[in-house]
């Protein structure tokens, strides 16, 4: 065992920070390889077909940023 190596939970919150980013970066340029189960497919599919079948059931990005921020804070 290398006692010089630094565990995930010595880092700093920034520093965590970086590294999930870098690791969802790292994800998001291989997204052939990010397992997708079969309930969320089909949760997908059923979110879509309730959206083609009733357009104003959606939000916009704008008006879902509105509610995110009044419920947070931010």
């Amino acid at each position: 065992m290398n006692l010089n190596t630094v565990s995930i939970f010595d880092l700093s919150s920034s520093e965590k920070l970086q590294l999930v980013e870098d690791l969802w970066d790292d994800l998001a340029a291989t997204t052939s390889e990010v397992p997708v189960h079969e309930w969320q497919k089909k949760e997908l599919a059923r979110r879509k077909a309730n959206l083609m079948s009733n357009p104003a059931s959606g939000l916009s990005w704008d008006e879902v940023k509105r509610r995110v921020r009044s419920r947070y804070g931010r």
